[in-house]
């Protein structure tokens, strides 16, 4: 069945959401009606990122970038509550777990169109997460759930959503990474622009309350970096930049800080790394493509499919600075062990499976 012209309306708003749906807008063509809420991006900056993926210019840009949670998901629920009304798309495609998911969520569901959410079913139990509440919304609102791996497809089947309701494609994640990450020449470049060896450096991100908000976790985290022993690359988030005080500075000044770097730069450099350190959902995903482990810092993580393998979580303080020295002592080796096991998040067709699954429920 071919769609017709901006028949879906893909809502995306943060850089995730622009790498993960980027195959999946590509094979819709001309069908996609790519609305852009400006949520963590604005178009200027996200336009790279379209371009990558030789994405059509969205049909509108909210611009919510810089509100409220509360103000953002209810700003996403009434512009695309109006635009929806206008263009009357046959389907509505949200992706992940940010405001502007949940906020397309509402606005599909007040406006009656059907709803289509990949990279569904993810779960981290913890309550405190933002996060989590986005998921669970859209999840419960979706005519069509596609689950990433059977864990996620457990999980909704859990909570009660029909089995006729979910499809298990793989993460769209995996075709993203494999047409951005830079071939090995590119990434001796990039290397070297660091002043950094392959496999002698830590690459590391921090963003998530939970470690940048209070003064004291924060420096417990920088304090263990700066003790590894390595050149710790440290991309600095707006949130985390935020919160250094004057009193953090000596420790910052032992890491090499940078301001925020281009993806496709950021995975030359996880690729070439020894080990990435990082609160953040996607570099658990990407390290398991790249073949790298990940210390993930957090109270919680809804990605379990690649703890114990790519990934091992600890929370702020030794810890941090225990496991990752003790993956330094033979990091080689680590990274012959990882390099045989295949990424639990598929073979690279996510988008394609997505995009019969769209189809599927139109047909029906």
């Amino acid at each position: 069945m071919e769609l017709p012209p901006r028949s879906i309306a893909v809502v995306l708003g943060t850089r995730p959401e622009i790498i993960k749906l980027g195959h999946l807008i590509g094979l819709l063509g001309e069908a996609a009606a790519v609305v852009h809420t400006g949520q963590h991006y604005d178009w200027g900056l996200s336009a790279a990122f379209f371009e990558a993926f030789r994405l059509p210019e969205p049909v509108a840009v909210l611009g919510i970038g810089g509100e409220t949670r509360g103000s953002q998901m209810g700003r996403v629920t009434a512009e695309l509550d109006a635009l929806l009304r206008e263009l009357h798309p046959r389907a509505v495609v949200v992706q992940g777990d940010t405001n502007s998911a949940a906020g397309g969520a509402l606005a599909a569901n007040a406006t009656e169109t059907p709803l289509v959410h990949v990279e569904s079913g993810l779960r981290s139990f913890d309550r405190r997460m933002p996060e989590e509440h986005n998921r669970v919304i859209a999840d419960h609102l979706a005519d069509m759930c596609l689950a990433p791996t059977e864990t996620n497809r457990a999980n909704l089947l859990t909570e009660g959503i029909p089995d006729e309701r979910i499809v298990v494609t793989g993460n769209t994640v995996v075709e993203a990474l494999h047409s951005l990450v830079p071939a090995k020449t590119a990434r001796a470049g990039i290397l070297a622009g660091y002043g950094v060896e392959p496999n002698r450096f830590v690459l590391t991100t921090f963003h998530r309350p939970e470690n940048v908000d209070d003064p004291e976790t924060l420096r417990v985290v920088l304090e263990q970096l700066a003790g590894l022993g390595l050149p710790v690359i440290l991309p600095l988030h707006p949130r985390t930049r935020a919160r250094l005080d004057d009193g953090l500075l000596p420790v910052v000044e032992r890491l090499t800080v940078v301001e925020p770097i281009g993806y496709t730069e950021f995975l030359g450099l996880a690729a070439e790394s020894a080990m990435l350190i990082s609160d953040s959902g996607g570099v658990q995903e990407e390290a398991s493509v790249l073949k790298r482990p990940v210390l993930v810092v957090r109270r919680s993580t809804e990605r379990p499919e690649v703890i114990g393998t790519f990934a091992e979580r600890v929370e702020p303080g030794p810890a941090i600075g225990e496991k990752a020295s003790s993956w330094l002592k033979d990091i080689e080796a680590l990274h012959e062990r990882l390099a045989v096991i295949p990424s639990p998040y598929g073979d690279g067709k996510a988008s394609e499976r997505s995009l019969a699954a769209i189809q599927a429920l139109l047909d029906g």
